[in-house]
C-alpha cells in the first residue's frame, strides 16, 4: 500500500499505527481484528470518498476464496463500528452509502491526515488548512489554564466521571431461558464496580426498569443522576460466551469505549472483574490499593454452581411466592454442588426471610433457617458483607436484639459501604429505636444509591410513618406508586399511613389493592367504608375469614394480630 510516508493517522480521539499495525483511543490500545483493521486502512486513504463493496472485497478476499461476502464484509464493519463506538444510525466515522459502500467521514478534531500520496490541489489545500487548525488546537491546549481552550473553541470542559449506571445487558443468546444468566451478568458487572470506592453506582433495582427500553441514553442518565451509562450484549452459546460493552459519557453525549470479549464459559467471573478494570481505566478512575484488592477477592467456584447461584437471584429477584420457592431450591442446588459457596448459603438465608414476609412460613421456623444458612456463609467467609447484613436482619426482626444487629449493619457497611440493602434496612431500625435522624441520612444514600428502587422508597415512606411525618409519607409513597402500581407493600404502607389519619375510606382501599395483588380472591369487606365505625365492621369481618383460612392453610399470626 503506498502512503507517502505517512504512517500514523489520527481522527477524533483515535490514532492508526500502520508500522506497528495498531489502533490505539487517547493511547490506550483498541482490540481491532485484521479485516476491519484494513476496512479502517482502506477508508483512511480515501476520506470523505466513497471506498465501493467491490473494492473492499478485492483488498479482502482473494478472487479464489470462497467466502459469503455480503455477511463477511457486513460483519467486518460492524466489528469496526463496535471497536470506535461508531453506529451505523448515527455514524460519526463511518457512513453507509447505500448500494455502493462505505465511506469515512471528516472528523471534527483537525481532520484526518491522509494515508494516499494522490491528492487533487482542492484537498492538498484542504489538508493544509486542517493542519493549520492541528497546529493551533496543539497552541490551545499549551495554553490551556483554567479551560482556555475549551473556552476559545467554544466547548466545554470534559466533564469528570465520577457515577454510574450498568443498564441490563440485552440476551443475544436467541434463547429466553437465558435471561437470567444476562441478569445475573449485570448484577456482578454492577458488584464489582461498586468495588472501586471513588465510584458512585446505581444499583440493580433502578436499573432493572430501564430493561428493553427504548429511551434515550441521556434521558435514562438524567433520570438516575449520572454522569455516564455502560450498556451491551451477551450471549452464549458452544460452552463460550460473548460480551460487548460501551461506555457513553452522559452530557455531553459522548462515547468514551467499547469492546468486545468472548471467552470459554469457565472464565467468566474472571471477565468479570476484566470488565470492571476496563471500565475503570476508560473513564480514568484510579484503582486504590483498596479497590485492587477487593476487585481481587473473587474465588473460584463450580461453574454448574454458580449457574444454578444466578438462576436463584433471578427468582428471588421476582418477589412473588412461586418464585421465591423455585429460588429456594436453586440455591440448595448449588450448595449441594459446592458446601463452601458463601453466596449461595446467603441467598437461601434471604429466601427463608422473604418466605416470612410474604406469610408462606411460619416466622420461629423461616428465621430459624435462615439464621442457620448466614452463620454458615460467615463461617465460610467473615468477610462476606451481605451476610452481615442479612444476620442484622434476622437480629433485629426476629430476636429484637438491637444492639447486636446495629453492629452486624456496621459491620456490612465497613465491608461494603455501597450495598444499598443494608443501608435500607439500617435506615428502618434506627427509626424504630427512635434515632429519626440517622434512619433519615441513611435512607438519603440508599436513595441516592438506588433512586427509583419501589423497596427503598416504600422504607422511607415506614421511618416517615415512625416519625409520625403522615403527610410526606403519603406524598412519598403516591410517588413510588405513580412509578410502579403493581408493588403490594407500597399499598400496604400506605394503608397503615391512612388509618392513622383516620383517613378510612382511603386505608380500606389501599388494603383491597393488596389483596387484589396478593392474588387473593378475598380481598376484604372494604367496598362499603365510609367512616370509622364501617371500617372497624370491615376488619372484623376480615379478622374471621382469615382465622377460618388458617384452619386450612399457614396464616401470618402478624395479619391477625394487626386486624385484632
Amino acid at each position: 500500500m503506498a502512503n507517502n510516508g505517512v504512517h500514523t493517522v489520527r481522527f477524533g480521539l483515535f490514532e492508526l499505527d500502520l508500522r506497528a499495525g495498531e489502533l490505539r483511543r487517547n493511547g490506550a490500545k483498541v482490540r481491532l481484528q485484521e479485516q476491519p483493521f484494513q476496512i479502517l486502512t482502506m477508508l483512511l486513504e480515501h476520506p470523505g470518498d466513497v471506498v465501493t463493496r467491490e473494492e473492499l472485497r478485492n483488498k479482502l478476499w482473494p478472487v479464489d476464496t470462497f467466502v459469503d461476502f455480503d455477511h463477511g464484509l457486513n460483519a467486518a464493519v460492524k466489528r469496526l463500528r463496535d471497536a470506535l463506538g461508531d453506529s451505523a444510525e448515527s455514524p460519526r466515522f463511518v457512513e453507509t452509502v447505500a448500494r455502493r459502500g462505505y465511506r469515512f467521514l471528516p472528523s471534527v478534531n483537525g481532520g484526518t491526515t491522509p494515508l494516499s500520496g494522490k491528492v487533487g490541489t482542492k484537498n492538498r489545500y484542504l489538508w493544509l488548512v486542517a493542519g493549520l487548525a492541528v497546529a493551533l488546537f496543539a497552541v490551545l491546549a499549551a495554553l490551556n489554564i483554567s479551560g482556555v481552550r475549551e473556552r476559545l473553541l467554544g466547548k466545554k470542559a470534559a466533564i469528570r466521571i465520577e457515577s454510574i449506571a450498568v443498564l441490563p445487558l440485552e440476551n443475544l443468546s436467541g434463547d429466553p431461558e437465558q435471561e437470567y444468566f444476562a441478569d445475573g451478568m449485570t448484577d456482578e458487572l454492577i458488584t464489582q464496580l461498586a468495588k472501586i470506592g471513588s465510584l458512585r453506582v446505581i444499583s440493580r433495582t433502578s436499573v432493572m426498569r430501564f430493561k428493553s427500553t427504548r429511551k434515550p441514553l441521556a434521558e435514562i442518565a438524567r433520570d438516575l443522576k449520572v454522569d455516564a451509562v455502560v450498556e451491551g450484549t451477551i450471549a452464549r452459546s458452544a460452552g463460550r460466551v460473548r460480551v460487548t460493552a460501551q461506555v457513553i459519557q452522559a452530557d455531553p453525549e459522548n462515547h468514551v469505549w467499547a469492546e468486545s470479549y468472548d471467552r470459554p464459559i469457565g472464565d467468566v467471573i474472571a471477565l468479570q472483574e476484566e470488565l470492571a478494570r476496563e471500565i475503570a481505566r476508560a473513564i480514568r478512575i484510579k484503582l486504590t490499593w483498596s479497590d485492587q484488592a477487593r476487585l481481587a477477592t473473587a474465588r473460584p467456584v463450580n461453574l454448574e454452581a454458580y449457574e444454578l447461584y444466578l438462576k436463584g437471584r433471578y427468582n428471588l429477584n421476582k418477589m412473588s411466592g412461586y418464585s421465591v420457592g423455585q429460588a429456594t431450591e436453586y440455591f440448595s442446588k448449588a450448595i449441594a454442588l459446592d458446601g463452601n459457596y458463601a453466596a449461595a448459603y446467603v441467598g437461601l438465608a434471604d429466601c427463608y426471610v422473604r418466605q416470612a414476609d410474604l406469610g408462606h412460613l411460619p416466622p420461629s421456623e423461616a428465621y430459624e433457617k435462615a439464621k442457620e444458612a448466614t452463620l454458615r456463609a460467615l463461617e465460610i467467609d467473615n468477610g462476606l458483607a451481605e451476610a452481615h447484613a442479612s444476620l442484622a436482619v434476622i437480629r433485629a426482626d426476629y430476636v429484637w436484639d438491637w444492639d447486636g444487629a446495629g453492629s452486624e449493619f456496621q459491620r456490612a457497611l465497613e465491608i461494603d459501604p455501597k450495598d444499598v440493602n443494608t443501608h435500607q434496612w439500617r435506615a428502618v431500625l434506627l427509626a424504630k429505636i427512635g434515632r429519626f435522624k440517622e434512619a433519615t441520612a441513611e435512607i438519603a444514600i440508599a436513595k441516592e444509591l438506588d433512586p427509583l428502587s419501589l423497596p427503598v422508597a416504600t422504607s422511607e415512606g415506614e421511618i416517615l410513618r415512625y416519625a409520625r411525618r403522615y403527610d410526606e409519607a403519603i406524598e412519598e409513597l403516591r410517588r413510588a406508586i405513580d412509578l410502579e402500581p403493581s408493588f403490594k407493600f407500597t399499598h400496604a404502607e400506605l394503608a397503615r399511613i391512612y388509618e392513622l389519619k383516620g383517613m378510612f375510606r382511603e386505608a380500606a382501599s389501599e388494603w383491597s389493592r393488596v389483596g387484589a395483588l396478593s392474588g387473593s380472591t378475598e380481598v376484604g369487606p372494604y367496598a362499603a367504608v365510609r367512616d370509622a365505625a364501617g371500617y372497624k365492621h370491615a376488619m372484623q369481618l376480615w379478622l374471621e375469614h382469615l382465622q377460618e383460612e388458617s384452619k386450612r392453610e399457614y396464616v401470618s399470626p402478624i395479619d391477625l394480630l394487626t386486624l385484632a
